[in-house]
């Protein structure tokens, strides 16, 4: 079926579609003048020199409650302690060789109290909390199913290794193997 352009196909009959084109207005100077003004005014700033730009929402300033802290010494100890209006907690602290320990706490919205303990030394970051989740112990029970695939599988692979050998017993000669296994 050949359908001419500007024509839509609906409910197996053709509908042809007209466009006209809106009347032109002559354009204003004024208007132009102000779409100018307007697209100069909203530009961002690139400059790093200027302050971020203010949005119209009011942002709420958080009060810093507790601030302490003791910079790193010689051997690398150091400590802080920092606790926000918001009910922020964060405290931490290193030794020497890079070890740390340390809190973070915090309320959610709906009233929880998040708590997290973590160390962190040569054996990597262990971080506990209630709210972390935590994997199934391991190893964890293996389906019945599954261990049937896997027996399965053993007596296929028995099967065809007997088959192999049995063939190159009967042509006179020895033929690799396509399986691997323990050395004989």
């Amino acid at each position: 079926m050949n359908v001419p352009a500007g024509s839509v196909l609906t409910g197996g009959c053709v509908e042809l579609l007209s466009y006209e084109a809106p009347a032109s207005r002559p354009s204003s100077p004024l208007l132009l003048s102000l779409l100018v003004v307007v697209a100069v005014a909203e530009r961002p700033s690139l400059s790093y020199d200027t302050s971020a730009p203010h949005t119209s929402s009011p942002v709420q300033q958080i009060p810093i409650i507790r601030d302490e802290r003791v910079h790193p010494a010689a051997d690398g100890t150091y400590s802080f302690d920092l606790e926000t209006g918001d009910g922020i907690v964060r405290h931490e602290s290193g030794g020497p060789g890079g070890a740390q320990q340390g809190t973070v706490s915090f309320t959610f919205p709906d009233g929880q109290v998040f708590n997290l303990q973590f160390v962190a030394d040569v054996n990597g970051y262990q971080p506990q909390s209630p709210f972390l989740p935590v994997a199934p112990a391991f190893p964890h029970p293996i389906p019945a199913h599954a261990l049937e695939q896997i027996e399965r599988g053993r007596l296929e692979l028995e099967a065809r290794a007997r088959e192999e050998q049995r063939q190159s017993s009967s042509q006179g000669q020895a033929n690799p193997s396509r399986l691997y296994g323990q050395p004989q």
